[in-house]
């Protein structure tokens, strides 16, 4: 009785992680349109906190930084991705807003479900196809509809997306190989090197009009570093020893369910809205929903 009070008692805190993680994801969004710089700096500014943060955690934990030569080249590469997506996304908010961003967004599980055959040359699923396609339909209703206003953002958002498919796909030669912990450092500070060496080159073509965060943005720089990135990954960490991983996937997909109902509630984007976003963004949720089911079916027909 006292091991099944336990139990359930795990797996409540379990949901409760789940979901305070991913509402933080979903606030990344929010807080992207909030700190007033250009989204080059603020992703600058992001790695160069969650760099620290991350740095400053391993070393208090007592764990090793130590990895072989081929995963720290591997994590360098994807780092660099990691950044590009990020500059993408936050592109991406400042050229349209939350809502569009988010909802498009929400297509990196269709394209990790098209580009992973592609990379780890399995075949294709017929069943993702048709789900890609709805999803597709949705990205157009979206895009051809009286949002067009914001054509670079949602091509941006969708950058961000494809980029995004990539990091995860890419991730999972690691994962099981490396902590997330040391993962995650390695790809940020990559690419937090990588950016500050683009930087200048990053200014002189785009000609910020501000270089340095107002005393609100470093707050929420540091809320979007610390609680949105690296409080968020020992969250969904310690949630997926008690959750399996389609449970915990599925309930990710939420998180642009959280971001728009956070923009609409902020700022009002729910009004400058049309039809067509509507439409496009119940499209791009139902196939995800529909992807992650079939996924789950699938791997329980497999034989163990």
């Amino acid at each position: 009785m006292l091991k099944t009070y336990h139990s359930q008692s795990s797996l409540t805190k379990a949901y409760i992680q789940m979901h305070l993680s991913i509402i933080l994801w979903g606030a990344t969004g929010v807080l992207g349109r909030g700190i007033h710089l250009s989204e080059g700096l603020l992703v600058w500014y992001r790695l160069i906190i969650t760099s620290i943060s991350l740095f400053l955690f391993i070393v208090f934990t007592g764990k090793s930084f130590r990895v072989s030569k081929s995963n720290l080249i591997w994590l360098i590469g994807i780092g660099a991705l990691l950044m590009v997506h990020w500059l993408f996304f936050y592109g991406a908010i400042k050229y349209s807003n939350v809502s569009i961003t988010l909802s498009l967004f929400s297509s990196t599980t269709l394209f990790t479900a098209l580009m992973e055959p592609l990379v780890s040359k399995k075949k294709f699923d017929t069943t993702e196809i048709l789900i890609s396609l709805m999803a597709m339909t949705g990205i157009a209703v979206i895009f051809y509809s009286d949002t067009n206003a914001y054509s670079v953002g949602i091509i941006l958002a969708l950058l961000a997306a494809f980029v995004g498919a990539f990091f995860n796909i890419l991730n999972k030669r690691v994962v099981h190989e490396v902590p997330s912990e040391i993962v995650s450092f390695y790809e940020i500070f990559s690419g937090l090197v990588i950016l500050t060496i683009f930087l200048p080159l990053y200014i002189h073509l785009f000609q910020p009009t501000q270089l340095v965060p107002s005393k609100l943005d470093w707050v929420w720089l540091f809320v979007l570093a610390i609680l949105c990135t690296h409080v968020t990954l020992i969250l969904s960490l310690n949630a997926l020893k008690h959750l399996s991983a389609f449970t915990l996937n599925l309930s990710i997909n939420l998180e642009p369910v959280y971001g728009i109902a956070l923009a609409f509630l902020i700022f009002g984007e729910n009004k400058k809205l049309g039809w067509g976003f509507w439409i496009g963004t119940t499209l791009i949720m139902l196939s995800v929903i529909l992807h992650s089911y079939f996924a789950n079916r699938n791997n329980k027909a497999k034989p163990v």
